[in-house]
């Protein structure tokens, strides 16, 4: 069973390295460490951009939604076949035909 042990200036000369070995070795250590720090930083940031982007987005198509509807609810209103009718008889002077006015075409 191996035991743990921490490496210090005097195990690692013991071992066949020297303090310049061990002093680059924490040092790319530390240049990983902050290089992991600032990618974490990186990606924090990124994601709540693109989460207050998302929120921006979901707001419009709400706003959309709404307006969809009540352009719905706008054209029913507009086609509807008693408006239809009046615009024709009010506006247009136009009315349904008589019965006897009307002729069938044959095939």
């Amino acid at each position: 069973m191996a035991k743990n042990r921490m490496v210090t200036a005097t195990t690692a000369e013991r071992d066949g390295h020297g303090p310049a070995e061990l002093l680059w070795f924490n040092a790319g250590l530390l240049a990983l460490i902050l290089l992991s720090a600032f990618v974490v930083i990186h990606s924090t940031h990124a994601c709540r951009a693109l989460y207050a982007q998302l929120q921006v987005l979901e707001s419009s198509q709400w706003y959309l939604h709404e307006d969809y509807g009540r352009l719905l609810l706008e054209q029913s209103t507009w086609a509807s076949h008693r408006r239809v009718e009046k615009v024709a008889h009010a506006d247009l002077g136009m009315q349904a035909p008589e019965l006897a006015q009307l002729k069938v075409v044959p095939q």
